[in-house]
């Protein structure tokens, strides 16, 4: 049978389970959000966070003399676990809460709490030596706390987001470089457009990455301002004066982040804009990635009634019903992801609108969001380096033979016949089934040695 100790708080008694290190709080919200089932501990990084925050909270009470040396030590001890990843399972609060993530800082003060008591020697919910809000909560509120630690945790995240978008944009470059010779057709809304290299098309998705990897490190510093020291709505009742610098201090040494105190404290607790700023790039790199993806599928669609310019590893049987048929599945599970990436995008746009006066309780649901956009990205753009880019191999022979049969181009010898004569060439192509050259040099139009050589599809992949 399982044992409990009974907690108080502003609305009576709660049974709380004997051994587990969260409390009164942690049990109502609990009950009160069952909502998506993904616990915070779900987001370890967001965990993490919070132990340096109160870490660093009780070196900045300690200093300040209003924490009793003894039990800034034991609130310490107790976030340093934390920060090694023990007790997330004693992180159970439901990402989406009511409360603007009151929920959160209570479990986490709760859990440092009784962590704290058992070093002292104490029982777990014996709070007269430690308390929750009294001692680990000291100088803080839910309103700098929680964000501030969705801001650490999402800096943490995008380091790695940024480490697989390196790793991808190196893959594609690796590509450009070895197909750097291939001869294919060029194509502007599915057309037949004019020839350049698969090199090319693979360099230039490179050059998009690198672009959109320079725009997310310079999203990423609006993370580095942070509102520790406002407690409720900015005017930093209830802590020392100067407390804001003094604890922003410590927690970016703890951290090693370029951590800063916001210049103005009231309008960096209710503003979230370095979110959407944020969820913006992220959802511009998952819109662009998408459509690399969309170009992989349409360059490998067949084998021998697509285009099939290009070869996708074969990862898995694509039919339970057409035998030998597979599918490019890996770049289809990115174009979802991207979709959710979108979908998540909107939500914090509408949760950051819905900030009212001097705090925007949405925050929970901006946390979940932005994280789940960046976990996911993350994981995704890694399967799809190395289990796609990596492997992809050109049919070089068949993209040559459809440059050679393309009524593209036509396009190369508009500035020597100009554009009325070309377009009657291009027509009795289609018509006929004609080649462009054929036509040209039994017309009469240009020699042969000229239209050998404006015809070459190696002319054609530079300015004239």
């Amino acid at each position: 049978m399982e044992q409990f100790r009974e907690e108080h708080d502003l609305l009576g008694y709660k049974k709380v389970p004997k051994e587990a290190y969260y409390g009164v709080q942690t049990v109502r919200a609990m009950e009160n959000f069952i909502v998506s089932k993904i616990p915070i501990s779900t987001f370890p990084l967001l965990i993490q966070s919070l132990g340096y925050i109160k870490k660093a909270t009780a070196i900045a009470n300690r200093e300040y003399k209003i924490l009793d040396p003894k039990i800034a030590e034991a609130i310490i001890t107790a976030c340093d676990e934390i920060i090694e990843g023990k007790y997330l399972d004693q992180f159970p609060v439901d990402a989406i809460q009511g409360g603007a993530g009151t929920s959160t800082n209570m479990n986490a003060n709760e859990v440092i709490a009784n962590r704290a008591l058992e070093l002292l020697g104490k029982e777990k919910g014996d709070y007269v030596h430690v308390h929750p809000n009294n001692h680990v909560n000291l100088s803080q509120s839910t309103n700098d706390v929680y964000p501030t630690s969705i801001r650490i945790a999402a800096t943490w995240k995008l380091d790695g987001l940024l480490k697989v978008l390196v790793d991808f944009q190196e893959a594609l470059a690796a590509k450009g470089e070895e197909f750097h010779d291939v001869i294919k057709m060029g194509r502007t809304q599915l057309q037949d457009a004019i020839p350049m290299t698969l090199g090319q098309e693979f360099t230039a998705w490179a050059v998009s990455v690198g672009d959109d990897i320079e725009r997310l490190r310079v999203a990423q510093t609006l993370l580095h301002e942070i509102n520790m020291g406002a407690t409720a709505i900015g005017t930093g009742l209830n802590a020392p004066a100067g407390y804001a610098e003094v604890v922003t201090k410590h927690l970016a040494e703890l951290t090693t982040l370029p951590l800063k105190a916001a210049k103005n404290l009231i309008q960096a607790t209710q503003d979230t804009g370095g979110f959407i700023e944020i969820s913006g790039v992220i959802k511009r790199i998952a819109a662009k990635v998408s459509k690399i993806c969309n170009d992989l599928r349409l360059l490998s669609s067949g084998p021998r009634a697509g285009i099939n310019e290009i070869n996708l590893p074969p990862m898995q049987p694509g039919s339970s019903i057409m035998p030998g048929k597979v599918n490019p599945v890996i770049p289809e599970v990115v174009n979802q992801v991207a979709f959710d990436v979108i979908g998540n995008d909107l939500a914090i746009t509408l949760a950051s609108e819905a900030g009212q006066l001097e705090l925007n309780v949405m925050e929970p649901l901006i946390a979940y969001k932005l994280f789940t956009s960046i976990t996911n990205l993350t994981n995704v753009l890694k399967i799809l380096t190395e289990r796609c880019i990596v492997g992809i191999t050109a049919n070089k022979e068949r993209c040559r033979q459809m440059v050679e049969q393309s009524i593209g181009l036509v396009t190369a010898l508009v500035p020597t016949l100009g554009y009325e004569i070309c377009s009657d060439v291009a027509k009795k192509a289609l018509e006929t089934g004609g080649s462009i050259y054929q036509i040209v040099l039994e017309e009469g139009h240009l020699s042969k040695e000229d239209l050998d050589r404006i015809l070459s599809p190696e002319a054609m992949l530079k300015p004239f």
